[in-house]
């Protein structure tokens, strides 16, 4: 299957789909994936938004790694080539990963792979995580029109299981830091409620007779290479789908007025910056007598 052979006209859950065709966009017209969601709402913009849909990101080694452990933990996704370096800093091993992402393959270390089988061991002898990636179906795409604007809208599932009238997602991450505390900052800074609550609502509207769970499966990427698996309470979802809503009405004004503007937009008058609060409070109290 290649991107330009397989293109989305209908509603629907596509297993299968590899994953450079599923982030090429194949919905004629575009679509709106919880990526792009965020990055329209603050801290980014619309402005980085279209940059990024335009010119693409560039790869960034941290991704390599992740992208090679979610191949061994899911046994799904791009191909890894495992290159025999110590590390990235000489001319060999510069261009031995350029040529393995030119072929389209994951660039990793021979070490850092070793790291991600450890890791995936880890996982598959978790008494929670283990089974959550069992009897189901790895890297689903899902694809579905949002009602209020008619746009189209996409996701990717890490693992999803179906079971008698309930659809259960598995999002597998992993993290500097698994502890719960770092994980609720992960949660906010990377908007991982808006990913949970996207990919629910698009599984609402594919299967509207089935209760829908998602569950976070967080592993620390150093050794013990502990787990945390969590759920979002409905305080935490109920926000991430008022930020998708938002991502939406946003994302729709941008491309009918194909204007995408920065944090500042159009204005006459240069605004005023405050202190975050907590620091304001802190300071007011040491210096504002």
């Amino acid at each position: 299957m290649t991107a330009t052979a397989f293109t989305v006209a209908e509603p629907g859950i596509y297993p299968g789909v590899p994953d450079a065709v599923y982030h090429a966009d194949p919905v004629p017209g575009g679509s709106l994936s919880s990526t792009g969601a965020t990055k329209l709402l603050p801290p980014s913009c619309p402005a980085l938004f279209q940059h990024d849909r335009v010119h693409g990101q560039a790869p960034r080694g941290e991704f390599d790694f992740g992208h090679a452990v979610h191949s061994l933990v899911l046994g799904e996704g791009p191909e890894v080539a495992v290159l025999d370096f110590a590390d990235w800093r000489s001319k060999a091993a510069h261009a031995a990963r350029e040529e393995a992402r030119d072929a389209g393959l994951v660039p990793v270390l021979a070490g850092d792979w070793a790291t991600a089988k450890a890791m995936a061991h880890q996982v598959a002898e978790h008494p929670a995580a283990g089974t959550l990636f069992q009897g189901g179906t790895s890297e689903v795409s899902l694809f579905w029109q949002d009602k209020a604007t008619g746009l189209w809208c996409r996701g990717r599932i890490d693992y999803l299981r179906q079971l008698t009238g309930l659809t259960l997602s598995v999002d597998y991450k992993t993290t500097k830091d698994a502890s719960p505390d770092a994980i609720r900052r992960a949660i906010h800074e990377y908007g991982y409620n808006l990913q949970a609550a996207w990919y629910m609502t698009g599984l609402e509207a594919l299967r509207p007779d089935d209760e829908q769970r998602f569950v976070f499966v967080f592993q620390q990427k150093t050794a013990p290479y502990l787990i945390t698996v969590r759920e979002l309470d409905q305080q935490a979802l109920d926000i991430g789908r008022a930020k998708a809503e938002r991502a939406l009405r946003l994302y729709a004004e941008c491309t009918a007025a194909d204007r995408w503007p920065d944090w500042t937009g159009p204005v006459a008058d240069i605004p005023f910056i405050n202190l975050p609060t907590w620091a304001a409070i802190r300071d007011t109290e040491e210096y504002v007598k």
